[in-house]
């Protein structure tokens, strides 16, 4: 009896087992339909360029997603040839249109497009924002698969997300992972203006551009960006959301470019102490450090020191939410600013104005002969002499690409800095730049000064011998 009552309550267990891990996987999403529909209007892309001298393919892309590519990759030999790399995309209308990132295609000669029925289209550019890091392409097809964008702010942390893309150059890859964070701002040239979708989803080099799916099949993001310190997926990807890029979108069909508002302000996060001396009851806000003359930030009465806590009636919680909300709205249109001004709210009406793309930053005679990275893994150009004046600088050189793990990465130089201080010495100009360049020793710690959005800042530089 005994025995008999002992193997009931073991058939039991295992029974109530086997129902718990049966329940648990019906509660697991089921993708197989998701990506049958969706995959087809997915499409892979391959761009070919010429390269100098030194210059890798993949030097646009963001982060350092070239150091540790597989040896299959093109790879960079030391005489000017022409080189190919690939990313993802996906059609957004059935004539033709086609939205992928602007670092697949940055300085491409060629782009061709390859569809999931084998067809093989070159593509126009129809226009591209690289603040958002986003491109618009067309190709002459009619009749083809389109996705759909999911509705503004129905994305949730915790949901499910499917991304369909060509890692590596393996067509049609799919993977799946959660929503780990929203609105995230990151370490990267176009980070300032996008509240990046932070997901688990394992993407790599060949994604980019590709779509990030809700489990009804609509877009909520375009894979933009890993943080990575082997060259692939370490369980951190970023994408742009669905809503930012309809609003690219729209300008480049209607332009063939995108416009920004600007206000005109350095602004840096508030911590608690800060907040306490501010009268706020919470650290959020933007703190202005200072305003750029003549500015629409100036023109409306903006002050150094102001707490700025609401734009147009919606809550800034840092800095970097109100750079991006700046951003997204067209310039000449007049907005609510809600400050905190010694210890009282204060109301204030500015009419915003257009933010200058930073290539407007160079001036229109660049110099060919500065096309190849230098010793410090920089590529410059003559500052615009607008921006000496704005800035109140005699000289100075702008830096337009910087590559990583070089030492000019390692001190944290950024493409649109200007440096006006190389050692010890004075940058007046390109040619002063490279004469202090070539003397400048191995292996020691040197000064290097330059302007960030018209704020100094002082680093140190070393060249490392090999």
């Amino acid at each position: 009896m005994q025995h008999w009552v002992s193997s009931n309550k073991l058939f039991l267990s295992l029974l109530l087992m086997v129902s718990a891990l049966t329940a648990r996987a019906a509660a697991l999403p089921e993708f197989t339909e998701l990506i049958e529909n969706s995959a087809p209007a997915v499409v892979k892309i391959t761009t070919s360029k010429t390269i100098s001298s030194g210059q890798s393919p993949f030097g646009q892309m963001p982060f350092d997603q070239q150091r540790e590519l597989p040896p299959w990759f093109p790879q960079p030999s030391p005489q000017e040839r022409h080189a190919q790399s690939m990313g993802s995309g996906f059609i957004i209308s059935d004539d033709g249109y086609i939205l992928t990132n602007n670092h697949v295609v940055d300085g491409a000669d060629e782009v061709t497009v390859r569809l999931h029925d084998k067809r093989e289209f070159v593509a126009k550019s129809i226009g591209v924002d690289p603040l958002s890091d986003l491109a618009l392409l067309k190709i002459e097809a009619e009749g083809l698969p389109k996705l759909s964008f999911a509705k503004p702010g129905s994305l949730k942390v915790g949901q499910w997300v499917v991304a369909i893309g060509s890692p590596f150059g393996l067509d049609y890859s799919a993977s799946a992972g959660i929503v780990s964070a929203l609105g995230r701002s990151i370490s990267s040239n176009q980070s300032q203006y996008i509240p990046f979708i932070q997901t688990d989803v394992a993407i790599n080099p060949g994604n980019s551009g590709g779509p990030l799916f809700n489990l009804k099949g609509e877009v909520v993001g375009i894979n933009s960006q890993i943080y990575t310190r082997s060259g692939g997926s370490n369980g951190l990807s970023f994408s742009i959301p669905s809503d930012v890029a309809e609003e690219v979108i729209a300008q480049l069909m209607e332009n063939g470019s995108v416009e920004r508002g600007w206000l005109g302000v350095y602004i840096t996060d508030v911590d608690r102490d800060l907040a306490i001396s501010f009268g706020l009851d919470k650290p959020i806000g933007a703190l202005v450090n200072d305003l750029e003359p003549d500015s629409p930030a100036e023109k409306s009465g903006l002050k150094p020191s102001d707490v700025i806590i609401a734009f147009d009636g919606d809550e800034v919680s840092d800095a970097g939410m109100l750079t991006q909300m700046v951003g997204r709205v067209s310039p000449g249109t007049e907005v609510e600013l809600t400050v905190m001004r010694s210890g009282k709210r204060k109301t204030l009406e500015v009419t915003l104005g257009e933010r200058e793309a930073q290539e407007q930053l160079a001036s229109s005679n660049s110099r060919k002969n500065g096309s190849a990275l230098d010793r410090l893994g920089l590529k410059l150009d003559d500052i615009d002499e607008r921006y000496r004046e704005r800035w109140k600088i005699d000289g100075g050189v702008l830096v337009r690409q910087v590559e990583p793990n070089s030492p000019a990465a390692e001190t944290g130089l950024r493409p649109g800095d200007v440096i006006v201080q190389l050692g010890y010495d004075e940058v007046t100009d390109i040619d002063s730049y490279h004469s202090l360049l070539e003397a400048l020793p191995e292996d020691k710690l040197l000064p290097v000064r330059f302007y960030r959005r018209g704020q100094p800042l002082i680093r140190t530089i070393k060249i490392t011998s090999e």
